[in-house]
């Protein structure tokens, strides 16, 4: 991020600053962070003005956002230089590997039972039923992506705006050096790289971003309940805890329920 990207803009910006990461060389600025909560009106702006500007707005909430640290953005607590580039990743190999490291029976070390396990992930068991079918694209983009701006700010008034210098949302997660899914790991360029293949398959945007959250608006959702399995059994590989750990019962079928006809797709890593 440089001062002259900023200087660009048409758009007004509210008091912010540069934001530091704590780790690595110490000279890194990924992110420019408001200082006050974001409005609607200056996100769609500043998604519309993307494309000549070169930076990605984001919605970023916190762990305690009524704090005055922000954690992770105002702390710092970014790691842009470990990342690799979502370029040097196969979404549809990453997802493979993640569905068999989480579909896996673990007699030795697992609270649920053989039995219990396989009926996580029916109708698929252990086997990867491979990518979803991309639905046709009837909404646009952005303006699903708006909308969801305007429904995610009334649902956290604190969060903030942020800007990355990067080409799409899922680049600017690994830009900024966003750690969120890193208790299962630490490069965030590979989950980058899956949310680059859900932009072109189902018209995804990313929104927002928090400590461990990630929230994505869908133009394209899945419109039936077999194709919403697919699309479960992607996010299942991708962040196993919406299933494990969710509201809902701890099945992949019970979760496909929801995502059917459903514009926002909503993460979260223990």
């Amino acid at each position: 991020m440089t001062p002259e990207l900023l200087a660009s803009l048409t758009v007004p910006l509210p008091e912010g600053r540069m934001i530091t990461s704590d780790e690595g060389s110490g000279a890194v600025q990924p992110l420019w962070l408001s200082d006050s909560p974001a409005t609607t009106e200056l996100w769609v702006r500043l998604l519309a003005e993307q494309s000549t500007s070169g930076l990605w707005p984001l919605l970023l909430d916190a762990h305690d956002p009524c704090n005055a640290e922000f954690r992770p953005w105002a702390s710092g607590e970014l790691f842009p230089e470990r990342m690799t580039s979502p370029h040097a990743h196969a979404p549809a190999e990453l997802l493979a590997q993640w569905w068999s490291a989480h579909a896996k029976i673990d007699e030795d070390d697992d609270p649920l039972a053989p039995d219990e396990r396989l009926a996580v992930t029916v109708p698929f068991g252990q086997t990867w039923p491979g990518p979803a079918v991309s639905p046709e694209l009837v909404t646009s983009a952005d303006e699903m992506a708006s909308e969801y701006a305007q429904l995610f700010i009334d649902q956290h008034p604190h969060a903030r705006l942020g800007l990355v210098a990067a080409s799409c949302g899922a680049d600017a997660l690994t830009t900024v050096g966003w750690n969120g899914p890193a208790n299962y790991d630490n490069d965030t360029a590979k989950f980058s790289a899956v949310v680059r293949d859900w932009e072109r398959r189902f018209g995804v945007r990313v929104v927002a971003a928090g400590l461990d959250t990630l929230h994505l608006s869908v133009a394209a959702p899945p419109k039936n309940t077999q194709n919403a399995l697919r699309v479960a059994a992607e996010h299942f590989a991708f962040c196993p805890d919406n299933i494990w750990q969710g509201s809902h019962p701890y099945t992949l079928a019970a979760y496909a329920e929801r995502l059917v006809g459903m514009n926002n797709w909503d993460f979260w890593w223990d």
